[in-house]
């Protein structure tokens, strides 16, 4: 069975979402990204989504319903209690789309992250934004040994090297280098990460906990 052919917003979507993964928002026009399209219109992207501001947003978007629906089914099989699993529920799930052929959307995350682009995380359509709040919710609850603001900025911190570390996946392999296998990958990042989380606050942390809270801001958690 032949395979449904992409819309042209689509299209457009996921030759944005690859080029600026790969350039920057800066580093590519809207023509150019209708031109790698196919569509011979020079004003396809400003039919179709208004602004390049609209763009990334809906790019941004685009790949949110197969990550959420991911995490939904592991958190399913996660013992509510074990801090291990947790993790693994958002680990997995953006491991596992940065290694789609077609995907570069951890690149695309960070480049949003490298222009400081939170506002694209924010407000997050519904229901992604209540199951990524219950998600954190949860997972900060998990972390009773840390005081806020800084139980926070440890889950963000954590978020922020799962996308990159997916991002570097999928350079590596559009380049043709070497990768570590995915299933080591996914183990030794959530072993990290766990060993992050768990790790107790020193006595030098919560005499500056008032500069962490005024530090730079995390990276968004509503992925």
């Amino acid at each position: 069975m032949s395979a449904v052919p992409m819309s042209t917003q689509e299209q457009l979507v996921r030759v944005g979402e690859r080029l600026f993964a790969q350039h920057g928002l800066d580093g590519v026009s809207l023509r150019q990204i209708g031109v790698a399209a196919g569509n011979a219109n020079n004003s396809a992207v400003q039919y179709h989504f208004g602004s390049k501001d609209q763009l990334v947003r809906a790019i941004f978007e685009y790949r949110l319903p197969r990550l959420h629906a991911r995490r939904a089914l592991l958190i399913e099989q996660a013992p509510p209690g074990d801090l291990r699993a947790w993790v693994e529920c958002q680990a997995r799930s953006v491991l596992e789309q940065g290694e789609l052929d077609d995907s570069h959307y951890a690149g695309f995350l960070t480049v949003l992250h490298h222009y400081g682009r939170s506002d694209v995380f924010e407000p997050l359509p519904e229901p992604f934004a209540g199951n990524s709040r219950a998600y954190f919710d949860h997972l900060r609850s998990l972390l009773p040994h840390l005081p806020e603001p800084l139980r926070g900025h440890r889950v963000s911190r954590a978020m922020n090297l799962v996308v990159h570390t997916a991002a570097d996946r999928e350079r590596r392999r559009a380049a043709g280098a070497p990768l570590l296998p995915f299933a080591i990958e996914v183990e030794s990042v959530v072993d990290g990460l766990v060993g992050f989380l768990e790790a107790p606050a020193s006595a030098r942390s919560l005499a500056t906990l008032d500069d962490v809270a005024h530090a730079e801001p995390a990276w968004p958690l509503g992925v």
